[in-house]
C-alpha cells in the first residue's frame, strides 16, 4: 500500500461524502416516497404527514453534504479549519461580531427588499417551512443553520481562500464570490440579486480583512431565522396569505 494513501477512515468518509452528494440522497427520499403513498390502491393513513418532518430534516442533512466535502478536502490536504476561517477559538468575539453584522445587514436588507417588491422587480419570498406543524420552528432553525453554513463555508471561506491561492486579486475574488451569491438568489428577482450581491461584497471584505468566517455564518443564521419568524408571526397580514 502506498504510504501516502489515505487511511481507511478517510476512505470511508470519502465514500459517504460522495454518496451523500449523489445516489444516497436519492435512495433515501425514494424510500420515503414508497412509504408515504399508497401502493396498489391500499391507503396508509397519515403516513404521508408523518414523513413530512423526516423529509424536511433529511433535506437539511443532505444539503450540508457540500460543507462536509469542503472539510474533508481540507483534512486530506493537511489544512486546518482556520484556513477558511472556521476555527472555533474565539466564540464570544465571533458571536458579538455576528450579531452586530446581523443588525447592519438586516436593516439594509429590509430596505432593499421592500423597495424591490414595491417596484415589482422582486417576488414575494416565503422564508418559512410549512406552517401549522409542531416542527415548523425547529425546521426553520435547522434550515437557517444549513443555509448559513453552506453559503459561508463555500461562498466565503472556501472560495475566497482558494481563489486567493490561485493568484486572483482580492477585488476579483470578492467580486466573483459576490456575483455567485447574487446569482443563486435570482429566483427572488432583481432585488434579491442586488441585495445578496451587496451582502456578498460586504461579507467578502470582512472575511479577507479578518480571516474569520464564523461571524458571517452567525449573521446569516440570524437573518434567515429572523425572516422566518417574522413571516410566521405576521403572514396573515401579507397579500396572498390568510
Amino acid at each position: 500500500m502506498d504510504p501516502a494513501a489515505p487511511d481507511r477512515t478517510t476512505r470511508r468518509e470519502e465514500v459517504l461524502v460522495v454518496l451523500s452528494l449523489s445516489l444516497l440522497a436519492s435512495a433515501v427520499f425514494a424510500i420515503l416516497d414508497l412509504f408515504s403513498a399508497p401502493l396498489s390502491g391500499v391507503a396508509v393513513a397519515s403516513v404521508s404527514q408523518s414523513t413530512d418532518v423526516i423529509r424536511q430534516v433529511l433535506g437539511v442533512v443532505f444539503g450540508l453534504a457540500p460543507v462536509w466535502l469542503v472539510f474533508h478536502l481540507l483534512r486530506r490536504s493537511g489544512e486546518p479549519a482556520d484556513v477558511i476561517g472556521f476555527a472555533w477559538d474565539r466564540p464570544r468575539e465571533d458571536l458579538a461580531r455576528g450579531v452586530a453584522l446581523f443588525a447592519v445587514v438586516g436593516i439594509g436588507g429590509i430596505g432593499v427588499y421592500s423597495a424591490a417588491v414595491a417596484m415589482h422587480v422582486n417576488r414575494f419570498v416565503d422564508p418559512a417551512p410549512p406552517l401549522g406543524h409542531w416542527w415548523t420552528v425547529p425546521v426553520l432553525l435547522i434550515t437557517a443553520l444549513q443555509a448559513a453554513l453552506l453559503e459561508e463555508v463555500i461562498a466565503s471561506g472556501y472560495l475566497l481562500t482558494r481563489l486567493g491561492q490561485l493568484g486572483w486579486s482580492t477585488a476579483a475574488a470578492i467580486g466573483a464570490s459576490s456575483l455567485l451569491r447574487g446569482s443563486y438568489h435570482l429566483y427572488q428577482g432583481w432585488g434579491g440579486f442586488a441585495g445578496n450581491l451587496a451582502m456578498g461584497a460586504l461579507f467578502g471584505a470582512i472575511f479577507v480583512r479578518t480571516r474569520r468566517a464564523w461571524p458571517l455564518a452567525i449573521a446569516h443564521f440570524l437573518l434567515d431565522t429572523g425572516a422566518g419568524v417574522i413571516f410566521i408571526l405576521f403572514h396573515s397580514h401579507l397579500p396572498g396569505f390568510t
